[in-house]
């Protein structure tokens, strides 16, 4: 009796756990979200980064690529994503060592050398904003118009071209690629 009740219930602990392996089908016409396919891979955490970052969801950019982080190891592309997300969340601090170390590779992308120049023209920094916005044009053989629209505007904070200190601009991150970040002026 007791082995019969013990087999039972084991049975019905190991079935209750089925329900997570294999969800129920899904209604179509249901409010709620549909449950967790597991029999599924994951999407990795760099293009669920930046597919957040795309979207503004720094937070959220911020987890997917400490996610990536983890799972492939801190590479010259997690530690442009994390200096991305908290640039986007305004720690210019973070957000400049990590693109610092995004960069301290030899094929570091043009787009990590830009997005470390923004972060400098957010913090003030113009000369080296200039400088490291220079090798992003470089790098990029000329061909990349959001870096040549950086480095235009860096120049011009500089002083180095016509700009009107009064005029107070607004900027915003926008993804233009993928990895490739750029200011634009918000639209009141």
């Amino acid at each position: 009796m007791i082995r019969t009740t013990l087999t039972v219930l084991t049975l019905a602990l190991a079935l209750s756990g089925c329900a997570r392996v294999f969800p129920a089908k899904v209604d179509k016409d249901s409010p709620f979200a549909p449950g967790v396919d597991y029999r599924k891979e994951a999407v990795d955490g760099l293009t669920v980064g930046n597919r957040l970052l795309a979207n503004k969801e720094y937070n959220l950019a911020l987890d997917a690529f400490t996610r990536a982080a983890m799972e492939e190891g801190f590479t010259g592309e997690t530690y442009a994503g994390l200096g991305a997300a908290n640039f986007g969340l305004g720690r210019l601090g973070q957000a400049e060592k990590q693109l610092r170390e995004a960069v301290k590779s030899p094929e570091a992308p043009p787009e990590a050398w830009n997005n470390l120049g923004l972060v400098l023209i957010e913090k003030g920094e113009l000369p080296e904003a200039v400088e490291v916005l220079r090798r992003a044009f470089a790098l990029s053989n000329g061909q990349n118009d959001e870096i040549r629209e950086n480095l235009r505007l860096a120049l011009a904070m500089q002083g180095k071209n016509d700009y009107d200190p009064d005029v107070e601009q607004e900027l915003d991150l926008v993804q233009s690629g993928k990895g490739q970040y750029r200011l634009h002026q918000q639209v009141p």
